[in-house]
């Protein structure tokens, strides 16, 4: 596949210096690492190459760089004209989305939430090390209450992920106290629902096309293997409060 054909693949918008107009979260502690640095993306926790072989050096680089640059361009083009929306985190514009104005609405949940989706999902992954393995303490016995052992939530999960239909994410959230596994399509976030985000895998083809073409069930098996439960873990702690 050459690489122009890869680049029309993967649908890549362009992607000039980020200048993120949204304010610090303040929703949810959970989600301070959402939190842009400066006027720039936010940098990977990690190398582009760290996470392999599970996912390749290419697809981190594109989809970072790209895609997720892409999202923070265009949210800025939107809330340029909308100062008072610009003020608000992410977190806040996407939990009470219902209220901003019709016209930008669909452009800030697109842009905002995959803004929002993406920087979650960089920082609950992580590098040998640190990636894979299950849950200790509270999480653990949390996900044990409200899906019988890890086993069948790891399932259940799974199956959720491969079966979105299209582009969308998998998330375990916590949903007044519980939690609960959602499908999302394309860049929805569970905050627009009330709900918190702890752990999210992206099935959108640009997340792993390059290296699994259409195989996504072989690329969320191979995700397990880079899931950062500490991080995770500490989404909850501090979501629960």
């Amino acid at each position: 596949m050459s690489q122009l054909n890869r680049r029309e693949m993967l649908g890549l918008a362009g992607a000039g210096a980020a200048t993120l107009a949204l304010g610090p979260l303040a929703v949810r502690a959970a989600d301070e690492k959402e939190k842009p640095k400066g006027d720039s993306l936010p940098k990977l926790p990690y190398d582009y190459d760290a996470l392999e072989p599970h996912i390749d050096k290419e697809t981190m680089t594109i989809h970072h760089d790209k895609h997720h640059q892409a999202y923070i361009n265009n949210a800025n083009m939107i809330l340029a004209k909308h100062p008072d929306l610009a003020k608000l985190s992410p977190a806040k514009l996407l939990s009470d989305v219902k209220s901003v104005p019709e016209a930008v609405r669909q452009g800030l949940i697109n842009n905002v939430g995959g803004h929002s989706n993406h920087s979650i999902f960089w920082q609950i992954m992580g590098p040998k090390g640190k990636g894979g393995g299950e849950p200790k303490g509270d999480l653990a016995e949390a996900i044990e209450k409200a899906f019988k052992n890890f086993a069948d939530f790891k399932k259940t999960f799974t199956q959720q992920a491969v079966t979105v239909f299209g582009s969308g994410w998998a998330w375990l959230v916590l949903d007044k106290g519980d939690l609960k596994i959602v499908q999302k399509k394309n860049q929805d976030s569970p905050y627009m629902d009330g709900q918190a985000p702890l752990l999210g895998v992206d099935v959108w083809e640009h997340a792993y096309y390059l290296k699994y073409q259409n195989l996504r069930p072989k690329y969320v098996e191979a995700w397990w293997n880079v899931v950062n439960w500490e991080v995770v873990a500490d989404r909850f702690k501090r979501a629960k409060g």
